[in-house]
């Protein structure tokens, strides 16, 4: 079992028995242009490849929504079995 403790850069997970640190943060890894807010412009593709959208923003809304609602099934349907999960209600 892990105890976590701190938060941000300095959150460790340690062992509950041997209170050995087992997970903690490497800043190394830390992608140094991460930034907030992502806007992704298609005008390139469309103007060098001729790409076009297969869908509008609604059916992509309607397609997000399903993945989720999915996913939320398989999550209640493996918790109901006793199982742990990343996601949903259960945790």
């Amino acid at each position: 079992t892990l105890e976590w403790s701190g938060n941000g850069v300095d959150e460790t997970g340690r062992d509950a028995k041997s209170g050995n640190i087992l997970v903690s943060i490497d800043p190394a890894y830390f992608r140094p242009t991460e930034v907030d807010l992502l806007i992704g412009d298609a005008s390139k593709a469309r103007e060098k490849l001729g790409w076009q959208p297969t869908c509008n923003l609604q059916q992509m809304i309607e397609e997000m929504i399903k993945a989720d609602l999915e996913e939320a099934r398989k999550d209640q349907l493996l918790q109901s079995g006793g199982f742990q999960t990343n996601g949903g209600s259960g945790d």
